[in-house]
């Protein structure tokens, strides 16, 4: 039982660190998927919306402190109860999530009732196809991002895992503030699988946190004992969760996953995807008869026989398709013409300037982007901003600062895709990302030329 309740907190704790970490790398990301949650046609919480950046970085700062809370022995009981009612939510929700697509895949969606100028309207709920899980670390490493139902088989599994914890600390004595024989077990044992979590996810920064985090924890237990030292500790993680989803949603990802990162080629990934197999099937109708009758269009059917006559088609999905990871990456200018190709096969740098809200933009960078594109045009660089916003929105924001390029358009859920940041810049050579900036950290024209050299 003793062994069992060591793996237990071992696992469990190293596997909320990383997920945590992982959504704290791009709190931005995590709280635009929070949006599809919360939007009227998924859960019918509009209202939270705005918040969602905070309910993002508190999800983070919960699941990292809760995380570890079991490898320290801190706080056991009330960590315990949290991390059951952390794991109960998600598990609902990714069961909400799973029900939502296989009834909308199966031609009975889920709906919702909205009023509209005093009528009552009942429309067809969106689905989130991605929980979001483990952000976009899965896509980025493994391939592929977790389904909803194996999230739920995820969640399932960590629920019979909590389970020995929780019973183990509120029974008799419970569990306290680790031994020094017990630091010796879970400390190294929750680092080790911290490590191969990481390797999964092919990104080392969780071994790094986790072991600061062990360094404030053992200072803090030379120096005080008792509750103090356990809230110490709890207080001492939580800075350092802050600092680092600070420091993401300011500057970029330490660990960028998307599409777009630096050294993706984007025409390359264009091509990736498939078209979903399909079986088409004909009707033809007996004109002497009447009797109408489906044939296979990939074998023989009277086509030709005057005594048939057409009536309909079906299309059968027999394989879905697969969906470029870069499919939407699309720039339309003023004029509705397609400029994508044009500028993805350009083999000199190419500049955008991304912003999905112009109005939303921060303008307090807008004087050194603006300076950076006058530089980089003048250099024979190609210069373009790229916004989701209307023209008359983006020609008042060009003209109120001065920014010296004209606008194309693309899909806001791309442009937020391709950088969390706005504004932020994108530096292209031969369609391949060779550098990305927050608009925060907007670079001077050498620093940028030295990405395309």
């Amino acid at each position: 039982m003793r062994a069992l309740l060591l793996f237990s907190r071992i696992f469990v704790g190293s596997l909320f660190i990383v997920s945590g970490l992982i959504k704290a790398n791009d709190p931005l990301g995590f709280s635009y998927k929070l949006e599809e949650y919360f939007a009227e046609s998924a859960l019918g919480l509009p209202g939270l919306e705005p918040y969602a950046l905070t309910f993002a970085v508190l999800a983070c700062l919960g699941e990292i402190v809760l995380g570890f809370a079991l490898l320290f022995g801190g706080r056991m009981k009330l960590a315990t109860v949290s991390l059951l009612v952390l794991t109960l939510f998600f598990g609902w929700l990714t069961a909400f999530t799973a029900r939502c697509n296989d009834r909308q895949a199966a031609g009975n969606p889920m709906t919702y009732t909205i009023t509209v100028n005093g009528q009552e309207q009942t429309q067809d709920m969106t689905c989130v196809t991605d929980c979001g899980c483990f952000g976009d670390a899965m896509k980025g490493s493994v391939g592929r991002s977790l389904t909803p139902w194996e999230s739920f088989t995820k969640d399932a599994v960590l629920f019979v895992f909590l389970l020995p914890i929780l019973f183990a600390a509120w029974r008799g004595k419970g569990i306290g503030w680790n031994t020094g024989a017990e630091d010796l077990v879970l400390l190294p044992g929750g680092l080790l699988f911290v490590a191969g979590w990481s390797w999964v996810f092919t990104w080392w920064g969780p071994v790094l946190f986790t072991a600061v985090g062990y360094l404030g924890y053992l200072a803090i237990k030379r120096a005080m004992q008792g509750p103090k030292a356990e809230w110490a500790a709890a207080g001492w993680v939580s800075v350092l969760t802050l600092v680092f989803a600070w420091w993401c949603y300011a500057h970029l990802p330490v660990r960028d996953y998307r599409p777009y990162a630096e050294g993706k080629s984007i025409p390359e990934q264009k091509v990736m995807g498939k078209p979903p197999v399909v079986q088409t099937y004909v009707i033809y109708r007996n004109k002497t008869t009447g009797e109408a009758k489906e044939y296979d269009a990939a074998g023989a059917y009277p086509w030709d026989d005057e005594n048939f006559e057409y009536v309909d088609r079906r299309i059968v999905e027999v394989e879905p398709g697969i969906l470029s990871p870069v499919s939407d990456f699309l720039l339309t200018d003023k004029d509705g013409y397609d400029m994508t190709n044009d500028l993805l096969a350009e083999q000199g740098p190419v500049m955008l300037v991304m912003m999905y809200n112009v109005q939303k933009a921060d303008r307090t960078n807008m004087a050194a982007i603006a300076k950076l594109a006058g530089e980089a045009y003048a250099a024979g660089w190609y210069v373009y901003g790229v916004s989701a916003s209307g023209w008359d929105a983006i020609e008042e924001v060009r003209h109120e600062h001065q920014l010296p390029f004209d606008f194309v358009q693309c899909d806001e859920k791309t442009i937020k895709t391709a950088i969390r940041a706005n504004p932020g810049v994108m530096v292209l050579k031969a369609g391949t990302v060779k550098g990305l900036w927050h608009g925060n950290d907007t670079p001077t024209l050498e620093e940028a030329k030295a990405r395309v050299q």
